[in-house]
């Protein structure tokens, strides 16, 4: 039955999707990483009564986007048995209407929160997800339904998401337990096959990764080949998130890999070094089923809210992307709003470094 509900609640999303696919003009696609409704933010959002609070000035960006993708790092739930870990986070199910309300089309939900309230807090979240036609990606009742891929049509456009982690291998789902699409990054015969799946539904290919340690400021080599390979197998975009700060930018083949797009809404404390409380919104544009651009939109989170940077945050994140992507030979162009890249432009990558 649970399943049933699933697949129903995936075939209203998808209809109500296929009813704009035959809009002319570019696909926009924004992308942000970890967004945590739980603890402070949750009571926050209860007191002011506003579910629109979490976005501050962003929320025009996010409503101006065809499709928009993000990791949530939180449980939706009412559950209390939480399962022994430093920090276990929850929102109450209600809170689901910021999603909605910041036109949150899909969310990726293979991380190392999903599982903090147990099982229990697994399923109610699969169930408010569903009833609110949001679609997820990356654990499920079954292995089988962690690994699904979400396919979503707009503009004529066919996307493909896929949601993995390499966090807390023991959450892994199995035939009959619910769980992760949990994935070692040495495991290239599992990614292989999950990306070769999705790819023959699919003109745009998104892999969504919560891998990786906290606070890492650049990816490892083995990373980087990691990534490389998901491209050389099919992804278009490669969505890095979990170290809560954002890494580097890359075009290989003429494909976006986005290696950590750090935080987007918290309540965490703030790394005065790595500034944590600083990323981005992206917004990558598809014209003809090919990656057109990416406009990359400084965000600052503040007392549980993201809005856009200014000033010397504005010109920080700025200049650090700059500076964390030029290994790869990422060349980006100022303008107004942050950062402009053109994805269409032919250019060799460098090997990983």
């Amino acid at each position: 039955m649970a399943n049933v509900r699933w697949t129903l609640a995936f075939m209203v999303l998808n209809a109500h999707v296929q009813a704009q696919t035959q809009a002319k003009g570019d696909l926009s696609i924004g992308l942000a990483g970890d967004i945590m409704l739980g603890r402070l933010v949750n009571q926050v959002i209860t007191q002011k009564k506003d579910y629109n609070y979490p976005w501050g000035d962003v929320l025009p960006l996010l409503k101006d986007h065809d499709l928009n993708l993000i990791n949530l790092e939180t449980t939706l739930t009412d559950s209390t048995q939480t399962v022994p870990k430093v920090f276990n986070f929850k929102a109450t199910p209600d809170k689901v209407a910021c999603l909605t309300g910041a036109n949150i089309h899909v969310v990726t939900i293979a991380n190392n929160h999903i599982l903090d309230f147990s099982v229990s807090g697994l399923l109610e979240t699969l169930d408010v997800l569903d009833k609110a036609a949001i679609a997820r990606v990356g654990a499920g009742r079954t292995l089988e339904e962690a690994r699904k891929p979400i396919i979503l049509s707009r503009r004529g456009v066919r996307v493909g998401i896929i949601g993995m982690t390499d966090n807390e291998p023991s959450w892994l789902a199995r035939d009959e337990l619910p769980g992760t699409n949990y994935i070692s990054v040495g495991d290239l015969k599992s990614l292989e096959a999950q990306i070769l799946a999705a790819r023959k539904d699919s003109d745009i290919l998104i892999l969504s990764i919560h891998w990786g340690p906290n606070m890492r400021e650049r990816p490892t080599k083995g990373f980087q080949e990691f990534a490389r390979k998901a491209i050389d197998l099919g992804v278009d975009i490669f969505h890095g998130h979990s170290a809560h700060i954002f890494q580097g930018l890359e075009i290989y083949k003429n494909k976006l890999i986005l290696y950590d797009t750090g935080d987007f809404v918290d309540d965490y404390y703030v790394t005065p070094a790595l500034r944590n409380d600083r990323s981005f919104l992206f917004r990558v544009t598809v014209r003809g089923k090919q990656l057109k651009d990416v406009t990359l939109f400084p965000v600052l989170i503040s007392e549980s809210q993201v809005n856009l940077a200014k000033g010397e945050d504005f010109r920080w994140t700025v200049e650090r992307m700059k500076s964390l992507s030029e290994g790869w030979g990422t060349s980006f162009t100022d303008i107004k709003e942050g950062l402009l890249l053109n994805l269409s432009k032919p250019r060799k990558s460098p090997p990983p470094r």
